[in-house]
C-alpha cells in the first residue's frame, strides 16, 4: 500500500484492473512495441508510485515504536521491498515460450499471476486487490476529511489567533460527507481516471505536501532547540495497549512502501540491452534508497518535533505559516480527489458496464444533452456511498491505514511474488534457496498477522469506546 501512491490504488492500477477480466500475456503486436525506458525513468516512476498519503502517518508510527524501533522497522520494510521487487522483476520474461515460439512478457502483475499460478490464484489475487482498492477509498476519504478539517482550523487560527477554540472532533463526519459528495460527481466523468494530465497533477500534489511536511518538521525541530521523543516511544495506558499500538504502527509502515502492483508495468517500458531485469533491479535499489531516506526524514523530524504529542496525520500538527499549511492540506485533498477512481473498471468490465444496454440520452442542466449509463451511474454512486459510510462509521485514520496495510501486504506483496518466482525459476522444494525464500515469506506473514490483529483491535476497540 499508504498515500498516497501513482499509488497502490491510484491511477496506475487502472491497467492492472483491466487485465483481471481481459488478461493476455503475449501480443500479436509485440514487434510494434517500442520500449525506450531507462533506469532513470524507472526510478522516477517508482518514486512517484510509492510516495503518497501514506507518508503522513509515518511520524505517528515512529512515535509508537520509539527512536530505535521506528527507524529499524522502516529500514526492515525497505529491505523486504527490495527483496520482493527483485523476485517479481525476475518473472517479467517467462523461461517458457508460447505456442508460437515467442518470448512471453508479463506486462502486469495479474498477467504474471495467471501465467505462473493459474486461474484459481488469479481469483484470490482479484479478491485481495479489490479489498486493497476499496480500503484505499476509505483511507483517501479519511485523509481528505482530516486535511479539510485542518484547513478550517488553520483559517480559524489565522482569524482568531492561536489561543482561539478552533478544535473539532477527530475526523468530522461533515468533511467526510463533503468529500463523498465530490467523489459522486467526479466518478461520473467518463474516463476521468485515464486522463494523462490527472496523473501528472496527482504526482505534483503528492510531492508538494510530502516535501512541505518534511520541511515543516525540520524547521520545528530547529525552533524547539531540542529533539523530543524517547527510546520506547509513546508510553501506553497499559502494556497490552502499547503492544496494539506497535502493531498498528507496523501496519502503517507496510501501507507506505510497496509498489509491487505496478512493477511489471514499469519494467515493460524498459529498453534492452541491458536486460530489463538488470535495469529494473538497479532502479529499485536507487528508488528504495531515496524513498527510505525521505520517509525517515519525514517520520523522524515529525517525531522529534512533537514527541509524545505527534499527530496521526503529520500536517495537522502545524499551524504556521498559515499559507503553507493551507497549501499542503489543499494539495492532499486535490491529490486524493484525483486518485479515487481506479476500482470502477474492475466491476464495469466484468458486468457489462461498457455495453450499449442501459445507455440513455438525458438533458442535463447547464451541460446540455449527455449520454448516461445507468449501470455506471448506480454502481459508482453506490461504491462512493459505501466508502463514505465506512469512513463515517470508522473514522480512525491510523488504525484503518494499519489494518489495510497489514491485511493486504502479505498476499499481494509477498505470497504471490514468492510463489511466482518459485514457479518461474523452477526452484526445487527443500533446497537451500527454497527454504530461504519460504522463511522470508513466513517471517513476513507473522509480522503482518501481528499487525492485523493489533489494527483490528484498534479499529473496533475505538469504535466500542
Amino acid at each position: 500500500m499508504g498515500g498516497g501512491r501513482l499509488e497502490e490504488g491510484d491511477w496506475l492500477t487502472e491497467p492492472l484492473l483491466e487485465k483481471l477480466s481481459e488478461s493476455s500475456y503475449s501480443s500479436s503486436q509485440e514487434h510494434l512495441v517500442k520500449r525506450t525506458g531507462t533506469a532513470w525513468t524507472a526510478t522516477a516512476h517508482i518514486i512517484t508510485a510509492v510516495i503518497g498519503s501514506g507518508v503522513l502517518s509515518l511520524a505517528w508510527s515512529v512515535a509508537q515504536l520509539g527512536w530505535v524501533g521506528g527507524p529499524a522497522a522502516m529500514v526492515f520494510f525497505a529491505g523486504v521491498t527490495l527483496v520482493q521487487s527483485s523476485l517479481l522483476a525476475d518473472c517479467y520474461i517467462s523461461r517458457d515460450q508460447d505456442e508460437r515460439g515467442r518470448v512471453v512478457r508479463n506486462k502486469s502483475y495479474v498477467d504474471a499471476v495467471k501465467l505462473y499460478l493459474g486461474e484459481k490464484s488469479l481469483t484470490f489475487c482479484g479478491f485481495f486487490l479489490s479489498v486493497s482498492l476499496f480500503g484505499n477509498g476509505v483511507v483517501y476519504t479519511l485523509t481528505s476529511a482530516t486535511s479539510m478539517r485542518a484547513i478550517q482550523k488553520t483559517n480559524c487560527y489565522h482569524r482568531e489567533g492561536h489561543s482561539a477554540l478552533c478544535s473539532t472532533t477527530e475526523v468530522d463526519g461533515y468533511y467526510v460527507l463533503v468529500f463523498g459528495l465530490a467523489q459522486v460527481v467526479l466518478s461520473q466523468i467518463p474516463d476521468f481516471h485515464n486522463m494523462t494530465w490527472l496523473s501528472i497533477f496527482s504526482a505534483v500534489m503528492s510531492f508538494t505536501y510530502s516535501f512541505i511536511g518534511f520541511g515543516l518538521g525540520a524547521t520545528k525541530v530547529i525552533e524547539n532547540g531540542v529533539i523530543k521523543g524517547g527510546i520506547r516511544g509513546i508510553p501506553g495506558v497499559s502494556s497490552t495497549q502499547k503492544v496494539w499500538s506497535i502493531a498498528q504502527a507496523v501496519g502503517d509502515i507496510t501501507f507506505a512502501y510497496p509498489y509491487i502492483m505496478v512493477l511489471l508495468e514499469i519494467e515493460d517500458t524498459l529498453r534492452s540491452p541491458p536486460s530489463e531485469i538488470e535495469t529494473m533491479n538497479k532502479a529499485s535499489r536507487a528508488s528504495i534508497a531515496i524513498t527510505t531516506f525521505f520517509y525517515l526524514g519525514c517520520a523522524c523530524f515529525g517525531y522529534a518535533a512533537f514527541g509524545d504529542a505527534t499527530p496521526g496525520n503529520l500536517l495537522t500538527g502545524f499551524y504556521k505559516p498559515y499559507w503553507l499549511i493551507y497549501l499542503a492540506n489543499l494539495c492532499v485533498v486535490l491529490h486524493l480527489l484525483g486518485g479515487f477512481q481506479a476500482p470502477f473498471a474492475l466491476v464495469e468490465r466484468r458486468f457489462g458496464g461498457d455495453a450499449g444496454a442501459g445507455v440513455f440520452d438525458v438533458e442535463v442542466p447547464m451541460l446540455g444533452r449527455r449520454r448516461v449509463n445507468v449501470f455506471k451511474l448506480c454502481f459508482r454512486t453506490a461504491y462512493v456511498a459505501a466508502t463514505t459510510a465506512l469512513a463515517v462509521w470508522l473514522p480512525y485514520f491510523n488504525q484503518v491505514v494499519g489494518l489495510l496495510g497489514a491485511f493486504t501486504y502479505w498476499p499481494l506483496a509477498i505470497h504471490f511474488p514468492v510463489q511466482m518466482y518459485l514457479a518461474h525459476a523452477k526452484v526445487m522444494p527443500w533446497t537451500t534457496r527454497w527454504l530461504a525464500i519460504q522463511a522470508f515469506s513466513a517471517t513476513c506473514l507473522l509480522v503482518c498477522a501481528f499487525s492485523s490483529v493489533g489494527s483490528v483491535v484498534g479499529v473496533f476497540g475505538l469504535g466500542r469506546s
